[in-house]
């Protein structure tokens, strides 16, 4: 049935869903648009936020360029490729092979974001390779897994207030993980859609005459350069002592690092999948290798992100994101007031796709209005959290890495993540507002 309920989404996402560079150009228009009508701000002053603001994220930017170039040279090692094959060999039709990909990116995606959006990407092609099933919907099932990555190990909101020191602790204090990330409303959503987004998922398959097949031929690998020592530096480069020994130390820096109490973030999630890779790859010639495929698909990353920190800038200092979320906390009361903020925080993280940078801008909004009315702050930032996660179904910023490592287009996946979108957003709410 749900194949049939889908083919409308996908039709219309493949014919008007613009290519995701297209989607952040109007998406800075719009912008403009709202905070001139809206707040009221003159043109001139907005563009002077705008671009005072486009260089904002090139940290942020170079981190997630290289959680993608990390995590795959990472997902291309011989003993992960192994590993992802031979759970491939579990599927033996198009339908367990969209279940089983959806399975293996919710756990990546819980563990880590970063991970998640790669090894999905990857384990998809994988599957893709051995199974004859539609190639956009397994890509989109893929992705569909990365919903639940902030109500996880690496969610952004739960770890910085659990943080001593963040910037909200004069108003709420230290939050524990374990009122958060580990709280009982927080594990009833992960093992709700643990059952139901694979399900929907499956229930999505078109027919097999719907389907779009990609030839398996077009996944392959590319293969290994040929080992040669016809010069002083080929030695170098084949040489799996200069490897491991930089490896490892990367790796026992790390192992310091968290034996002193260290938690995980970006640089962190980067450093062990950087080391991981320069071990398990074995020789400098292999890690350069991976690495020239991996670059390959940053292209979107490397020219969308400053858009994104200039529509972040003016948001955030024209004051629309608080506009934006106060319309919808006006509506609220004690016990709503999570369901209002997941959908607030839905709506902004489509022109404020960063999880930390989310809160930032509605944490000073949300967290008064929570002490006025007496709701729960655990649940009013994990309600943040997952609204944050929840648009990202179709928000093209994060499926960046995923679409460059599958070679598919948003418009591709799109309509499948949109009825991901719809159930989702209905099972989040009731669970936020009755549980």
């Amino acid at each position: 049935m749900l194949s049939r309920v889908s083919k409308p989404f996908v039709k219309l996402v493949e014919r008007y869903l613009p290519d995701p560079y297209i989607f952040v150009l109007l998406l800075t228009l719009v912008t403009f648009v709202f905070a001139s009508l809206i707040q009221d701000q003159p043109v001139l002053t907005t563009v002077q936020q705008w671009g005072d603001g486009f260089w904002g994220l090139l940290t942020f930017s170079m981190q997630m360029l290289l959680v993608l170039v990390t995590g795959f040279m990472l997902a291309c090692t011989p003993l992960v490729k192994a590993l992802l094959e031979r759970l491939a060999s579990l599927a033996k039709s198009p339908g367990s092979a969209i279940v089983l990909v959806t399975l293996v990116s919710l756990i990546a995606s819980w563990i880590n974001w970063g991970f998640g959006l790669v090894v999905g990407a990857l384990f998809a092609k994988a599957l893709a390779r051995k199974v004859s099933v539609d190639y956009r919907l397994l890509v989109a099932s893929a992705y569909s897994g990365f919903i639940v990555w902030h109500g996880g190990l690496a969610g952004s909101v739960p770890l910085t207030i659990a943080t001593p020191g963040h910037f909200s602790e004069a108003q709420i204090g230290v939050i524990s993980t374990s009122d958060t990330i580990f709280s009982g409303f927080n594990l009833l959503l992960l093992a709700i859609m643990f059952v139901i987004i694979p399900l929907v998922n499956r229930l999505m398959l078109p027919s097999k005459s719907e389907s779009i097949i990609v030839d398996s031929a077009k996944l392959q690998d590319d293969a290994l350069p040929s080992a040669t020592n016809e010069r002083p530096a080929d030695k170098l480069e084949n040489s799996k002592v200069l490897g491991l020994l930089v490896g490892f130390a990367g790796l026992a820096y790390l192992t310091n690092y968290f034996a002193a109490g260290g938690g995980l973030n970006l640089n962190v999630v980067n450093t062990l999948f950087l080391f991981l890779a320069i071990v398990l790859h074995g020789t400098p010639r292999n890690v350069l290798h991976s690495l020239q495929q991996a670059v390959q698909g940053g292209s979107g990353i490397v020219i969308q992100f400053p858009f994104y920190a200039g529509i972040m800038a003016v948001m955030v200092q024209s004051g629309l994101a608080q506009t934006m979320s106060q319309w919808l906390i006006g509506l609220a009361s004690a016990e709503s007031l999570p369901v209002w903020s997941f959908i607030s925080a839905g709506i902004v993280n489509i022109f404020v796709p960063s999880g930390g940078g989310q809160w930032a801008v509605q944490a000073p909004v949300i967290l008064p209005a929570a002490a006025e009315l007496g709701a729960e702050i655990n649940r009013v930032a994990m309600a943040v959290a997952w609204g944050d996660a929840w648009t990202n179904l179709i928000q093209p910023f994060w499926a960046l890495p995923v679409l460059a490592i599958a070679g598919l287009k948003a418009k591709d996946i799109m309509g499948f993540c949109l009825v991901q979108l719809i159930v989702t957003g209905v099972i989040i709410s009731l669970v936020l507002r009755y549980f």
